[in-house]
């Protein structure tokens, strides 16, 4: 049963260690399985977690088994996969090494290309997909601010594992279509290298008119480019993703109002892609804008913006300087940074 073993954290970053720490804060056995900085940092300070709806906790490192080693996964009845895209592979490596086999294997990751990795190199295990709707924040020494609404959805099995794996202050939602909600998300995380190549905080970001046409003119690429593919995204908010465009484009103080109705996005809100540009970390831009650009060549689709975008976050990669700090004038029109490069 889940509910009598330990809840694995594949990837402890800021996803993973909010998280964990919620199973933790509601007396579930946790194991995080993370980097020596995150460790060093939990080991001094405890995790301590916050939200944006004023929540406050502190996790003593005690009470959490900390390690770099997989075989804290041995007697895992649930391990949470919350590594880059990139790393899916080798990390189904060593769920399938270390954990019994009716671990129940669920990825928290964004992206959409995830699970079937796991599935493909973890044959006969119970692998669910999922999507997390709210963003998270590493703030140091061992905190980790929810700066978004949102619940956890995971795909809908008989087991109900949604049900097993709900606590008090983080709920599971099961869908029947989790490739759909993946997709959804995927067309919204397209706003992630927006948000890292602005260096605004979200909130600041998303006030104003010409960075939310930007996102606007970034999601309806990514629609055109899925639909194309056959698949119906299911939208992560409320709000049906035709009509999350329109929205985008109305002027700043219609569109506040409305946000404040359906999510609620903290001050400190910023894109995981930002905090990675800021650490100097590889990016996870080819499974986001790079999955449009892929399908579109599929279809013989335009989609110059996400190219541009792309470029701009491989560039910032390479400098190795944080974010570029660009307008969207910037970003939509290559001329305007090029001539304020050569100033």
């Amino acid at each position: 049963m889940i509910s009598d073993r330990p809840i694995c954290v594949a990837g402890a970053g800021s996803i993973g260690c909010f998280v964990g720490g919620m199973y933790a804060a509601a007396g579930r056995r946790v194991a995080l399985l993370a980097r020596p900085r995150v460790i060093a940092e939990i080991e001094g300070h405890g995790l301590r977690l916050s939200g944006f709806d004023g929540f406050e906790r502190r996790i003593e490192a005690a009470r959490l088994t900390l390690s770099e080693n997989p075989s804290i996964f041995n007697n895992a009845g649930a391990v949470l996969v919350a590594v880059k895209s990139a790393d899916t592979a080798a990390i189904a490596d060593l769920v399938a090494r270390h954990a019994p086999r009716d671990t129940v294997i669920i990825s928290l990751q964004n992206g959409v290309g995830n699970v079937p990795v796991l599935r493909q190199r973890l044959p006969g295990r119970r692998v669910l997909a999922g999507m997390v709707a709210f963003n998270v924040v590493s703030r140091g020494e061992g905190r980790f601010h929810r700066a978004t609404s949102g619940d956890i959805v995971i795909e809908q099995d008989e087991a109900e594992t949604a049900h097993a794996l709900s606590v008090p202050g983080l709920k599971l939602r099961a869908s029947p279509d989790i490739a759909g909600v993946q997709w959804g998300k995927l067309v919204v995380n397209l706003n992630n290298a927006l948000n890292a190549l602005s260096d605004l905080p979200l909130r600041q970001q998303l006030a104003q008119r010409a960075w939310r046409r930007l996102f606007a003119d970034q999601m309806e690429e990514g629609l055109r480019a899925v639909r194309a593919e056959g698949i119906r995204p299911v939208s992560p908010t409320p709000v049906p993703a035709g009509l999350t465009l329109r929205l985008l484009r109305l002027p700043d103080a219609i569109f506040a109002a409305l946000l404040a109705s359906v999510m609620k996005v903290d001050p400190q809100a910023r894109s995981s892609m930002w905090e990675d540009l800021q650490r100097d970390r590889r990016t996870e831009i080819d499974y986001l804008q790079g999955v449009i650009i892929a399908i579109a060549e599929r279809h013989g689709l335009q989609v110059p913006l996400s190219r541009r975008v792309l470029a701009l976050v491989k560039a910032a990669e390479a400098a190795g300087k944080g974010s570029p700090k660009l307008t969207p004038e910037q970003i939509r029109f290559p001329s305007t940074l090029q001539t304020q490069q050569t100033r």
